[in-house]
């Protein structure tokens, strides 16, 4: 019976191609612009890490002055040095990672290769099993490296690649700033969109290739990238004044807890922490600590601009003048062929009946103005990748999302349809036929 609905239906639109193709166009250029502005904000809002965001937590503590301090005030979003070592000391997590982001300057042995600076990363141990880093070859440092301040260094795969022209590197050595390093590993492909770890130096389209011991990179006084906050006097710095000084927040701090107990444990730890700093005469405030999710701190930091939420909003409503539009043009479609469905009805065709076969016919409709609306997407985010933002490199059309686009035409078309066809399935077939 679908077969022969769906014959019916293809005639019935060959039989008005202009009519027939205002409503696909109608439905197009909904689907498009929505489904443009819905993939960019599916893109730009996913997941960074799949089954473990609900693991990772970031830590705010309070070390600021009592100038300034007003009631519901949010804790700095990084930790000065002090802090963040004596909570990576602590060791009250499963693991835990401090970490800033630098550049340095990569020496090739290779005279055909001048020198130049890479983004780095200046991390603790934890860091590559904590946000399951790939390795192409390799391993990471350990917590007693960490102590040593050894000279290791992990490099990402492009790195391997102009460097080494992709043979595996571990083992041989890599001058960095005048100091020579030991590549301990060397990264499969990882570049997290967004840059959740730290976000103060990009959010999205950011990637390090060098990643070094945390300890290491102070020591030689690496430079460094994000930004940081100050209070006080500010004055003089850590590490010989290379650094932010001791009333500077400028250091990411995250642990991973495997629980929503330990989580609250961990909360409380940082409450008991922040009392004794207080009673220590560090802190001059009340404990003031958040710990939130990774999903959850980059909804606190709204990471996905707002100007993307927008337009998908604008989007939607302009899908949705679209569909008003094809209601109209559907209502006058399926009306005008009241006598032939009058005729039906008389000959013992029921208004279910009727009903089903307009609505496949919607469905048609719908599924033309998918294809059309998923060709006006492809070309809306060809646009998008032109844009000169972070993430336009990213916005890309997916399996899931080519899915949407259809579910959601089809799915647009049969509502679109649904009273034109539920008014002309009522047709009175006494009254077609007497008029006819």
């Amino acid at each position: 019976m679908i077969g022969y609905y769906l014959n019916l239906a293809l005639r019935s639109l060959k039989r008005n191609k202009v009519l027939t193709a205002l409503m696909v166009l109608a439905i197009a250029v909904g689907i498009g612009a929505s489904m443009t502005t819905l993939t960019v904000l599916h893109v730009l809002s996913g997941d960074p890490l799949p089954g473990k965001s609900g693991e990772l937590y970031y830590p705010q503590i309070d070390p600021q002055d009592a100038r300034g301090m007003m009631p519901g005030t949010m804790p700095p979003e990084q930790v000065t040095l002090i802090d963040g070592t004596n909570l990576l000391r602590a060791r009250q997590a499963d693991r835990q990672a401090l970490m800033a982001g630098g550049a340095v300057p990569i020496q090739p042995d290779a005279s055909a290769l001048d020198p130049f600076y890479v983004e780095a990363r200046y991390t603790t141990a934890d860091f590559f099993a904590m946000f399951d880093v790939p390795f192409l070859y390799g391993h990471g440092w350990t917590g007693i490296d960490d102590e040593a301040h050894v000279r290791d260094v992990v490099i990402a795969r492009e790195l391997n690649e102009k460097l080494f022209k992709g043979a595996d590197s571990v083992g041989r050595t890599l001058r960095i700033g005048g100091t020579m390093f030991r590549i301990a590993g060397v990264l499969d492909s990882w570049r997290p969109n967004p840059h959740f770890y730290d976000l103060t130096t990009g959010s999205y389209n950011y990637y390090e290739q060098a990643f070094l011991p945390l300890q290491t990179a102070l020591e030689l006084r690496f430079a460094k990238n994000g930004s940081n906050d100050c209070w006080g006097n500010g004055t003089g710095g850590v590490v010989g004044g290379a650094y932010p000084s001791a009333t500077c927040v400028w250091l990411q701090f995250w642990v991973e807890l495997d629980s929503p107990a330990r989580a609250a444990a961990y909360r409380q730890f940082l409450v008991r922490y922040s009392e004794e700093q207080k009673a220590l005469g560090r802190f001059q405030r009340a404990p003031n600590v958040q710990l939130r999710n990774l999903m959850q701190w980059l909804d606190h930091n709204g990471v996905v601009p707002s100007d993307v939420r927008l337009q998908a909003w604008l989007a939607f409503g302009f899908l949705l003048v679209c569909l008003v539009n094809t209601v109209g043009l559907m209502l006058a479609k399926f009306l005008r062929r009241s006598g032939e469905l009058g005729v039906r009805r008389a000959l013992g065709a029921s208004r279910r009946a009727l009903l089903a076969q307009l609505l496949i016919e919607s469905a048609v409709v719908g599924t033309a103005g998918g294809i059309g609306g998923l060709l006006l997407a492809f070309f809306g985010l060809w646009l998008v990748r032109h844009r000169s933002s972070d993430y336009a490199a990213l916005v890309h059309l997916d399996a899931a999302m080519l899915l949407v686009t259809f579910a959601l035409a089809i799915s647009a078309s049969l509502l679109a349809g649904l009273l034109p066809a539920w008014r002309a399935s009522k047709v009175a077939p006494a009254l077609q036929l007497k008029s006819n």
